[in-house]
């Protein structure tokens, strides 16, 4: 487990972070997607995903264990070259997994991205409705992103680029007070052969910090296909 801890600290080093394994608010998780991509015209698009996510880190010792899992749906319309309008689906499964509530996931969203040179920066809102089996929760979120290739101003075939991101969220509910949470991410990805896209990066999260802060660092893979 020392490794696995060692690995963890190394890679929170590069957020700035400087993780406490020893507070009982701070948990590790990992989230392995697969997502396909696919252009219906020229002015829409669709996206499948597949998500897993599970616990490396929690009740101050390191362990495996499934959490849930994701099914993602987005279709995206292209209102002019740098705004998008999306819409998405999603099911949790989490009852039969850990006993937590499964949840159904509303999202309207609005995208608007801008290029200079090599570099591309965009602002998302989201809205989202989660339905859960006991109440339903309004959530609101805020993300400014920003990528770039790590070599020249054209990402190319087998080469690398990054993607940071920052993130506020506020979640409102009848049955919960409200919650505002931030989040942190940095990734760094590889353009592969036939339109692959494999992506490695971490997400650090405050969640909550308006009432009793919980602090979780996420451990990201992907792999994205354009079809």
């Amino acid at each position: 487990m020392s490794f696995t801890k060692s690995i963890i600290t190394f890679l929170a080093s590069l957020l700035g972070l400087n993780i406490v394994f020893t507070q009982s608010d701070f948990e590790s998780l990992g989230e392995t997607a697969f997502a396909l991509n696919t252009n219906i015209s020229s002015d829409c698009k669709i996206n499948f995903a597949l998500r897993s996510r599970y616990y490396l880190y929690q009740d101050e010792s390191f362990n495996f264990e499934n959490r849930q899992i994701d099914l993602v749906h987005f279709s995206t319309f292209s209102i002019d070259y740098n705004k998008s309008v999306s819409f998405g689906l999603q099911y949790r499964f989490r009852e039969s997994i850990d006993g937590g509530s499964n949840e159904l996931r509303v999202t309207q969203q609005f995208n608007y991205t801008k290029k200079r040179e090599g570099l591309r920066f965009g602002h998302r809102i989201r809205i989202e409705q989660r339905i859960l089996n006991e109440f339903t929760i309004f959530r609101t979120r805020y993300r400014f992103a920003l990528d770039f290739p790590l070599k020249g101003q054209k990402l190319d075939v087998n080469e690398a680029y990054f993607i940071g991101a920052v993130e506020a969220l506020l979640s409102m509910s009848k049955s919960i007070r409200p919650e505002f949470d931030q989040r942190t991410t940095v990734q760094i990805g590889w353009l592969l052969p036939h339109q692959l896209r494999l992506q490695l990066g971490l997400e650090y999260r405050f969640e909550a910090f308006n009432l009793n802060t919980e602090e979780r660092l996420f451990v990201l893979t992907s792999a994205i296909l354009k079809i």
